[in-house]
């Protein structure tokens, strides 16, 4: 039977007290990879690119064997950390979800060695590439699965450039639910004009993992309750930093259960590519949101021209949540107050909500409500005024002056210079002359 938000809510101190019979004992491991964005590789000697960066995540390296590039995959169980707080039992490449970031150049002849450390067969699909058929992936179509413990190769030459994923063609609804995805890029040959100065890439996914517990729900095909950016809930994802007056690449795939629509804030991009290729600027168009389909990329670009910190989320409501429950009423102007001492008196942990909005949400844990273990309170995080209230599928562009050339660290808060902050009137005054 699956866990609403209300059966949390009123089972959290059972749940607490007898040691949280939903949990697999041990499961929470050092070992969890706490995700935090790598440097990109740098660009070979003579290259025209710039390297792309995966935010919470890092780019696969390779050796160049005989003319051929040379990258290893290794499929397997990962544990993910969310964000701080919750670690799930997960499915990767190379020990992370999604797995690490090909990048590639147009023209190069790429040679991958995937080993198979599943308990059962998997295969890889090279999503958007044009290749030899028997190379595509799928599995009992157009190669054997790959069996548990044996390696298989995959080579071919790369006869285009843009932007592409990587993800099983084998046990899709398991392997996929469970994160067995990840971005490839391959770059033009000839330098892009204009030049791109940032290059992101961020990979969508949704996931239902019942409150308390360490397992991904497979089966689910509607009602999910945690949705990432690079296998990641806000407050764990990391910002996107930029320097003022660069060019900025964001590529985004998604490979969930459902659309996306991706909104940046102060800021209008212009979208410049799918996974079927560039479109001609004759063909570009503006959005401040570009809606990502099930199975599709899409690159958008813009000129980060005006400083601060600009929210980056998906438009759809639930997906900036976090633990999100489906059968719950709508509370909001109830007085519960009496109901919530009754109830009280049997469950002492028991906190009544909604009468006043689901603000409080993010005050879960200081205002006294357990929560059960590896769980995070549904909206969460904090900025320099406060709350947030928000989860899910939100992080943060830091668009600073002082930022060097190829500094990803987190610069911190914005400082917002003097009278461009929103503020309270006081009663019986005019609001500041501008």
């Amino acid at each position: 039977m699956k866990m609403t938000r209300r059966d949390m809510l009123l089972s959290s101190a059972a749940l607490l007290a007898g040691g949280s019979t939903l949990l697999s004992q041990g499961a929470l491991s050092a070992e969890a990879h706490a995700a935090r964005t790598r440097a990109p590789l740098p660009a070979p000697k003579g290259a025209h690119y710039t390297p792309v960066v995966t935010p919470n995540g890092s780019t696969l390296p390779w050796k160049m064997v005989n003319g051929v590039k040379e990258f290893r995959l290794t499929v397997g169980i990962v544990k993910r950390e969310f964000a701080p707080g919750m670690v799930v039992n997960c499915m990767g490449y190379n020990g992370q979800t999604p797995g690490p970031t090909i990048e590639a150049v147009e023209g190069d002849r790429v040679r991958f060695l995937v080993t198979n450390k599943l308990s059962e067969p998997t295969t890889v699909h090279w999503h958007g590439l044009f290749l030899p058929c028997g190379m595509d992936g799928v599995g009992g179509l157009t190669q054997r699965h790959i069996p548990p413990g044996k390696t298989f190769v995959y080579e071919f030459p790369l006869l285009q450039n843009g932007t592409f994923m990587y993800h099983t063609h084998s046990d899709e609804m398991l392997q996929m639910a469970m994160g067995l995805m990840g971005m490839f890029i391959i770059h033009p040959r000839t330098p892009e004009s204009p030049r791109i100065d940032r290059d992101f890439c961020i990979m969508l996914h949704a996931w239902d993992i019942d409150p308390g517990t360490y397992a991904v729900n497979p089966a689910e095909m509607l009602n999910f309750n945690m949705w990432t950016f690079n296998s990641r809930i806000f407050p764990g994802t990391d910002p996107l930093v930029v320097r003022l007056g660069e060019r900025v690449r964001i590529r985004i795939g998604n490979v969930s259960m459902t659309s996306h629509p991706i909104h940046i804030h102060g800021y209008a991009f212009m979208v410049t590519g799918t996974d079927g290729g560039w479109l001609p600027p004759s063909a570009q168009w503006p959005e401040t949101t570009v809606n990502v389909p099930v199975g599709a990329l899409r690159a958008v670009e813009f000129v980060a021209d005006q400083p601060g910190d600009w929210a980056l989320h998906c438009h759809k409501s639930h997906h900036t949540m976090n633990a999100m429950g489906h059968a719950i009423p709508n509370m909001f102007g109830v007085d519960q107050q009496g109901v919530a001492e009754k109830i009280g008196a049997l469950l002492p942990d028991y906190m009544a909500m909604g009468k006043d909005g689901m603000g409080d949400m993010t005050m879960m844990e200081e205002m006294g409500m357990p929560l059960p273990e590896n769980t995070i309170p549904m909206m969460t995080g904090k900025g320099p005024f406060g709350p947030l209230e928000m989860g899910g599928m939100f992080t943060v562009v830091k668009v600073r002056k002082d930022i060097a050339p190829g500094d990803y660290r987190d610069p911190g808060w914005y400082k917002h210079p003097k009278g461009t902050v929103a503020y309270e009137l006081e009663e019986g005054k005019l609001p500041e002359a501008g």
